[in-house]
């Protein structure tokens, strides 16, 4: 299994963590799901998944076929859309991940 280095340094120390790319993935899938985000793994070919809405119902994707860390990038970006990470705790590491990969619109803006 691959490792991604998430770039968190613990104040203090000059040591950055490494955290494995499936329980990156693993603890995103779980801030999505406790928001109402129903996840559903599908083989799509390789392109990683996303969200979308399916009658009226958050959905993402994760595409059994790609790799961990490019499902974590965008269920990443889905978390931006849907979690207010600032009401909640999130690991540091895992939060450093999510708001390099915010963006301007938010979930309520595309529906």
């Amino acid at each position: 299994m691959r490792e991604i280095k998430v770039n968190y340094t613990p104040q203090g120390t000059n040591v950055g963590l490494i955290m494995d790319e499936q329980r990156i993935l693993e603890e995103l899938l779980g801030l999505l799901e406790a928001n109402n985000v129903a996840v559903r793994r599908e083989p799509l070919g390789g392109s990683g998944g996303g969200l979308c809405t399916v009658k009226g119902e958050p959905i993402f994707f994760v595409d059994t076929q790609a790799a961990s860390a490019e499902t974590a990038a965008l269920c990443a970006e889905a978390v931006t859309k849907i979690v207010d990470v600032e009401k909640i705790y999130v690991r540091p590491e895992i939060r450093e991940l999510i708001e390099n990969h915010r963006t301007q619109a938010t979930w309520e803006d595309k529906k």
